[in-house]
């Protein structure tokens, strides 16, 4: 079926076009176009006057909807996707929290079958843990050092090609290796969970460590021990100019004046917007099945308030927070929710952008940017049509 959406603000490469339109068919745009005369044989779409953006790309999310992708059941990442693609996620890489690695053999065999399927949007895997930091990674998900073994984790990669992001603390032993093994076979390798100082972030860019997670989190800044004062990671990440970094721009995570100055510093093509949500993102009110966490003040944290454990947060909370909290461009923080991620994790061919040939990927965003339709290759995302 060809679809015509007409009547809206479109976010192309080059920047607004308004009064254009969006063909979409088998799943594909078709053209984007200045023109919004009624083509022939179209199912037309009024955007009445709202925003016509890329679909949104979730590079960190552990799940949604009461399902956590590190259950590895179809279940579980059906459950998942489908509570965040109402809220404009049309490009998903379920995010596997792997305390040991047994449960990444389980995941990749559940995003293999999908992928084979082509059933949703899910590109491929991110795989967080278990080569982390244990004083920076939370008693909640690991409580002792695992060095990045060689044996370990060549068996896994060397069988599968769906892991496109693995996470780990640069200073573990093993991981400047594990780096250079995930660059020779073009996955993207993070940072995380880390007390990294300048140094060492150099010596880890230069093997591999490309990227940081969730900015800020999970990583000191500068601090002082006794008489002298020490850059942490954050200040390292900053100097090194090209590495990229995502913030969890949720409004609790970090404050509005950070988000501004990493924009500043970092700019739109190395900042990308990420929810690190958990299960009970988009929940619907369901219960915690998890006694060790509390939601408090739109965040979830450890139940003795130790640390913060993940967000609540869904990928258009991180636009409006952007631009509602942190004065930023819709414009700006669209393309760190779509275009960024997509280059970053490898998929700009196909979608990030509204361009003819990539997959048909849209969300309209109303005045108040909230999500008012969301189509995912094509398909309109069900309960998101809101327009008639």
């Amino acid at each position: 079926m060809l679809t015509q959406i007409i009547n809206g603000h479109i976010l192309t490469p080059q920047g607004w076009m308004k009064d254009g339109s969006v063909l979409i068919s088998d799943g594909k745009i078709l053209e984007v176009t200045n023109s919004d005369l009624a083509v022939i044989g179209a199912k037309v779409v009024d955007a009445k006057g709202m925003s016509i953006v890329p679909g949104f790309v979730a590079m960190n999310i552990h799940g949604g909807g009461g399902f956590d992708f590190s259950e590895c059941t179809e279940e579980a990442f059906h459950g998942a996707v489908a509570a965040h693609q109402k809220h404009g996620a049309t490009t998903i890489f379920p995010t596997v929290l792997a305390p040991e690695i047994g449960v990444i053999d389980k995941a990749v065999a559940v995003c293999e079958e999908m992928m084979r399927k082509k059933d949703g949007p899910i590109l491929g895997l991110h795989i967080e843990g278990p080569y982390l930091n244990p004083k920076m990674a939370a008693s909640l998900f690991i409580d002792k050092e695992n060095p990045a073994d060689p044996k370990e984790y060549k068996e896994i990669l060397e069988r599968t090609d769906c892991i496109k992001r693995w996470d780990s603390s640069p200073e573990i032993p093993g991981a400047l290796e594990f780096a250079q093994y995930l660059k020779s076979r073009g996955i993207l390798s993070a940072i995380s969970h880390t007390e990294a100082e300048f140094d060492d972030i150099k010596t880890a860019y230069n093997a591999g460590f490309t990227h940081a997670a969730h900015f800020y989190n999970a990583m000191p800044g500068f601090h002082k021990r006794r008489e002298y004062k020490y850059e942490g990671t954050v200040e390292s990440v900053f100097l090194m100019d090209d590495m990229t970094v995502e913030v969890i721009a949720d409004g609790r995570h970090l404050p509005s004046t950070i988000l501004r100055l990493v924009y500043k510093l970092k700019g739109v093509e190395r900042t990308c917007l990420v929810t690190d949500a958990l299960s009970c993102a988009a929940n619907e009110g369901k219960p915690l099945s998890d006694p060790r966490i509390i939601i408090e003040d739109g965040v979830c944290k450890l139940a003795d308030h130790s640390s913060l454990v993940g967000s609540i947060a869904t990928m258009d909370v991180l636009v409006r927070t952007m631009v509602q909290k942190a004065d930023i461009p819709l414009a700006d923080a669209v393309r760190m929710a779509s275009e960024t991620p997509a280059r970053l994790m490898g998929v700009s061919d196909r979608t990030g952008t509204l361009q003819r040939g990539k997959d048909a990927d849209i969300v309209i965003l109303d005045r108040k940017l909230n999500v008012r339709a969301v189509w995912s290759m094509g398909n309109l995302v069900p309960e998101t049509n809101t327009l008639v």
